[in-house]
């Protein structure tokens, strides 16, 4: 690596699986895999235990939106905690991508999975206790995570919270997920984009600094470890 490597944001970049020609087989065999990935990368159980656990109500089931859910994994993991400590969530996923809808719809009953955009659900009027997505932000160009997290803000009732989690870009995050992924090459992540398009990702996701300067009045950005970060807003 380059002393510059990575010292800015990869704007060209894309991953495989956001063509819409990309193999269709590869791509719901990444759908597949990314249950296990995001089990180990993403944090999901901490995210859980500090702002969804703490919110969620036993008078009524507590609203939870994902959004870029992606497989729905994230979800029906979230379901299942609750329901292990005595909750009901009341869940929906949304996807701007109809495949990865069409995927998570046939394994994840009892959530509701839309094919539509934040905008066009916060002007429908809906509201929920929890707005949640992950692995989405480095996605998005800078005007549409701003957008995002407008959105966002209206979607958040009063006093629920938003918490969107993504990829701290750094050398050292980028080195550990190529060096991991390398031998799983042959095995696990055979026939996936997942390698590939993982190390897109981090090379297109932003540091924290960078994505407090994107963030509107009444985000907080915080960094968590693995290279990890957070931007989060507590509704009044």
């Amino acid at each position: 690596m380059t002393a510059g490597f990575l010292a800015a944001r990869d704007t060209v970049a894309r991953e495989r699986m956001d063509d819409p020609d990309c193999d269709s087989v590869m791509l719901e065999r990444t759908y597949h895999r990314f249950a296990a990935l995001n089990a180990v990368v993403s944090r999901e159980r901490r995210r859980y235990r500090r702002w969804i656990r703490p919110r969620l109500r036993s008078d009524r089931a507590t609203r939870l939106l994902d959004i870029g859910t992606g497989a729905a994994d994230s979800l029906r993991r979230a379901r299942a905690w609750a329901a292990r400590d005595g909750f009901e969530l009341a869940a929906l996923g949304i996807d701007t991508d109809p495949r990865a809808i069409q995927y998570a719809a046939t394994r994840s009953p009892g959530i509701e999975l839309l094919a539509t955009t934040s905008a066009e659900l916060a002007d429908a009027g809906r509201a929920f206790d929890l707005v949640v997505s992950n692995h989405l932000l480095h996605h998005l160009a800078d005007g549409e995570v701003v957008a995002l997290l407008n959105d966002s803000a209206r979607l958040t009732a009063p006093g629920g919270v938003a918490v969107h989690s993504d990829i701290a870009r750094s050398r050292g995050a980028y080195a550990a997920f190529a060096a991991v992924t390398w031998p799983l090459q042959a095995g696990p992540l055979r026939g996936t984009f997942i390698r590939d398009d993982g190390l897109v990702s981090i090379a297109r996701s932003r540091t924290a600094a960078e994505l407090a300067q994107l963030a509107p009045a009444g985000w907080d950005v915080a960094r968590a470890a693995p290279s990890r970060v957070e931007v989060r807003r507590v509704a009044p």
